[in-house]
């Protein structure tokens, strides 16, 4: 038997070096490269709040939101700001109203874990809204406390989201590798 590393490439992020067998340990690999695609415009946004603290001028850094727009593999969506807001907030919905309790129903030792993942889910909602809120409220140059309040969002949000995803991937690969059909 292989493992999961083996099955899934090495990398982290998700690509697949062999085919996986069976819809859990596809819905493993979908969901390490939808967590890679968050990381990697995480990563972007702590470069950007760095940039913001160093007083980076506003119009550079609504360029660079409208770079992270356009270019970001999955940040499509009309959000001025951290377009991957949105997206975890649309992610962590089907995960809360499909997989968990499809994980309850086919693990039930699972449940207090989904349960944990789901008060993540709370508080990574109410930081995303705070880093929107934060951004689209950022003014220019002089404005310090726009610019800290923003810098300490992305902050939290990065902390918070990066520790949650490697948390998940943890407690529910698992599970979803034994699963040869959707339960």
């Amino acid at each position: 038997m292989r493992s999961v590393g083996e099955d899934l490439g090495n990398s982290g992020e998700g690509a697949s070096a062999t085919p996986a067998a069976g819809v859990g340990a596809q819905l493993v690999e979908a969901l390490r490269w939808v967590h890679a695609a968050i990381r990697h415009d995480v990563g972007a946004c702590q470069a950007l709040a760095e940039a913001v603290a160093a007083g980076a001028p506003a119009a550079h850094v609504r360029g660079q939101l409208a770079d992270l727009r356009t270019t970001g593999v999955l940040w499509t969506l009309r959000v001025r700001c951290l377009h991957a807001c949105r997206f975890v907030h649309a992610h962590h919905g089907h995960e809360d109203h499909l997989l968990f309790p499809a994980l309850r129903r086919s693990n039930p030792a699972l449940t207090e874990a989904v349960d944990r993942l789901e008060a993540d889910h709370r508080t990574v909602s109410r930081l995303l809204d705070e880093t929107e809120s934060a951004a689209a409220a950022l003014a220019d140059v002089g404005d310090v406390p726009g610019r800290r309040r923003l810098v300490d969002a992305l902050r939290s949000l990065t902390a918070t989201l990066l520790v949650h995803l490697d948390l998940e991937e943890d407690l529910v690969t698992p599970t979803l590798l034994l699963w040869t059909a959707w339960p």
